[in-house]
């Protein structure tokens, strides 16, 4: 009867105190604070109505109704008194009544053949739970589901606040939403195991941290018995050393631990209790549900995670290296977990600040760790990034070779001149020196013309030859010659007249020129 279509009342005129399609707006309760949910720990904003106004969950009410009928129902009150005791259950009308109540049900000529059960008849039961009944109208029975509210509705409800809404059977619309909830929960699933394997792989890199320190130990103490004092004291400085590193990776791990194990007790929670509202709730249980779970589910995607260990195991003894002196004696042996440290990490070469268009520009990264020294080794993470200033939508393209010495060489190509940034992080954190400028040039224009020390020597003394410094000879010379006027008196080029012979030419050539320079040749 009402699948597919909108219910009106039928007291209301055409018209008349009924808004039009474009001014319905669904009824939200604006939440003013927030509580914490003792379970998962997760905030639940609270209605506008109160406590009252949250999602009952009717599921939790069933088990508790069970609870109490295991218990030979004590604690259950009659519905129609809630007065007297409960001793038997109608069947027809999922209500539970006392002796006195049950006599006049029967009595009365609509109740008269309803189906009564004793209570302990009712044990074995999974599900008795009472209708649901409407919050707005608790005489009338929620049957329907709204579409533009996105909540259960009675039979008075669509023909009063939801009359011009789309409204249809719970039993209609409970597969669309509770496919729903169920693509959800399948993205919820793949997490759990997920966290599970992320777990194991924490434990046995506690496992391998443990032995690992203690073989380091062993070794240390093997190592440090040949020195009577000096050797006993720099092997309790090590030992101490060694608990520090490993108090710090097994904390790191802990923490990574316990985070990891909250975040897999949330998911968990939340599979569980969507897995028993799909499978237990009937379907006005599942829609009234619907909303606290499909944001649970949504928030506890979004959550993001590390699946591996945040630290390793590289820790070594290195018995062969300088620790310094101690008590007058040369000692050796130190605790490396060497690892790079941005901040000492320099950068090095020509092109850090300039470069030319169209040509490679390149420059070195040198990896060092905290104490300042050269990591001696390659495969860290390097991220470099060439912006330019104006067009940060188009980078260049760098290249990062890993010399395996604890170098890198860093190249880029600019197709433009102009300011461009040039970023490069190791561990996702700034070397020293980074961000930096480089300015592009246009690209080096060679000289046309030739480096000579007058335009006579280079052209073989031909008249019409001539030079840029301006220079002249008697006797109908164009070009400048030595002592002559206009020479400038030192090598220089032909074609511009710089006298740098690695410069680049700056003529622009053409017939606008004021004179035409003629490109000379050296004999």
């Amino acid at each position: 009867m009402l699948s597919g279509v909108t219910l009106e009342g039928g007291g209301a005129r055409s018209g008349e105190g009924r808004p039009s399609r474009t001014e319905l707006k669904p009824r939200s309760l604006q939440s003013q604070i927030g509580i914490l949910c003792p379970v998962c720990d997760a905030q639940v904003d609270l209605p506008m109505g109160g406590v009252k106004a949250l999602t009952i969950d009717h599921l939790a009410v069933n088990d508790v109704m069970l609870e109490s009928l295991r218990g030979e129902g004590q604690g259950l009150v009659c519905d129609l008194c809630n007065d007297r005791e409960v001793e038997k259950r109608c069947q027809t009308c999922k209500a539970n009544l006392c002796h006195f109540c049950c006599q006049a049900h029967r009595r009365q000529k609509k109740t008269t053949y309803h189906t009564m059960v004793d209570l302990k008849d009712l044990k074995g039961y999974s599900r008795i739970g009472k209708p649901i009944l409407c919050p707005v109208h608790p005489a009338e029975e929620l049957r329907l589901f709204c579409e533009f509210c996105d909540r259960p509705v009675c039979r008075d409800c669509v023909v009063g606040e939801h009359r011009e809404h789309p409204c249809d059977f719970t039993s209609n619309v409970i597969h669309k939403h509770g496919d729903s909830v169920r693509e959800l929960l399948k993205g919820t699933q793949p997490h759990v195991e997920a966290l599970e394997e992320a777990l194991a792989q924490i434990n046995i890199m506690n496992s391998a941290l443990q032995k690992r320190v203690e073989a380091v130990a062993a070794d240390v103490q093997t190592f440090s018995e040949g020195y009577i004092k000096a050797i006993e004291e720099h092997r309790d400085k090590l030992l101490k050393q060694l608990e520090d590193i490993r108090i710090q990776k097994e904390n790191s791990l802990q923490l990574q631990k316990a985070q990891l194990e909250q975040l897999l007790a949330d998911m968990r929670t939340g599979v569980e209790f969507t897995e028993h509202l799909l499978t237990s709730g009937s379907d006005l249980e599942i829609l009234i549900t619907k909303g606290v779970v499909v944001e649970r589910l949504r928030k506890l995607n979004k959550v993001q995670y590390s699946a591996r260990p945040g630290v390793n195991d590289k820790i070594r003894f290195c018995p062969q290296e300088k620790a310094g002196q101690c008590h007058g004696y040369e000692i050796y042996g130190t605790i490396n977990t060497k690892e790079v440290d941005p901040a000492k990490c320099v950068l090095q070469g020509e092109d850090l600040h300039r470069a030319q268009e169209k040509q490679t520009a390149s420059f070195t990264l040198l990896c060092k760790d905290a104490a300042g020294e050269i990591m001696g080794r390659g495969g860290d993470n390097i991220q470099v990034a060439v912006l330019p200033k104006d067009k940060k939508d188009s980078p260049v393209r760098p290249m990062v070779q890993d010399n395996k010495d604890g170098t890198y060489y860093i190249s880029y190509t600019p197709k433009e001149p102009g300011v461009y940034t040039v970023w490069v992080c190791v561990k996702e954190q700034h070397v020293q020196g980074s961000p930096f400028t480089v300015t592009v040039r246009r690209k080096h224009r060679p000289h046309p013309g030739v480096f000579h020390c007058c335009t006579f020597c280079s052209s073989g003394g031909q008249k019409t030859a001539r030079c840029a410094c301006g220079g002249t000879m008697p006797g109908g010379y164009l070009g400048c010659g030595h002592g002559h006027k206009g020479h400038p008196g030192r090598p220089h080029w032909s074609c511009c007249g710089k006298f740098n012979e690695k410069s680049e030419c700056t003529w622009t050539g053409g017939q606008s020129a004021s004179r035409s320079l003629l490109r000379t040749v050296a004999l």
